[in-house]
């Protein structure tokens, strides 16, 4: 039997590994290692021993080291733990900055004014902290003439320089032409 059970929970998008640990009767082991609340080790003991004196402090008994010869388990108010545990994974994902990709479409035979405001909102978009896939869509016989969305797509990079750096060069995929920019990371 695995030392740890993972499960795999679907929250919208993302993946979370849950880890749960055996607790008091679910431990098997026959012998165990018995480490205290404050860290100190009581020794080899039998697995009900071990119980008997978890329930005599009411605390839970918690295998930690599954793998161990013999077993590490540790006495502990096994509530608390998961509680401080999930705020703890609350504020490391208060801190973590979601990186999304913003996309900015253009054609080819785009006029000049239209171009200014798909740049502007590159630059909108490169200031908040997102990457921008910026795409030309060709159509029809638009496809023979690619060597236009490069000039376009360089033109593209060339207005957000100053804030930006071009993460992967233009590239021809079926009948668009991709090119991704990244936020410089001194803003």
């Amino acid at each position: 039997m695995p030392a740890f059970t993972f499960y795999f929970k679907f929250y919208g998008g993302e993946f979370a590994i849950t880890k749960d640990f055996r607790i008091n009767e679910e431990i098997r082991a026959r012998e165990v290692r018995v480490v205290d609340t404050d860290g100190t080790q009581l020794g080899i003991m039998s697995g009900r021993d071990a119980l008997r004196l978890a329930e005599e402090k009411q605390q839970d008994l918690v295998e930690i080291a599954p793998a161990a010869k013999p077993p590490v388990c540790k006495i502990m108010d096994f509530g608390k733990y998961k509680y401080e545990q999930s705020k703890r994974e609350k504020e490391t994902k208060k801190k973590q900055k979601v990186i999304s990709v913003k996309e900015v479409k253009l054609r080819p035979n785009i006029e000049d004014h239209d171009f200014e405001v798909k740049a502007k909102n590159a630059i909108r978009f490169l200031k908040d902290g997102d990457k921008v896939k910026a795409t030309i869509i060709f159509r029809g016989r638009e496809i023979v003439h690619t060597q236009l969305g490069q000039q376009l797509l360089k033109r593209l990079a060339e207005d957000v320089k100053d804030i930006s750096t071009v993460e992967r060069l233009p590239k021809l995929e079926g009948k668009n032409m991709i090119m991704i920019l990244a936020p410089k990371l001194d803003n």
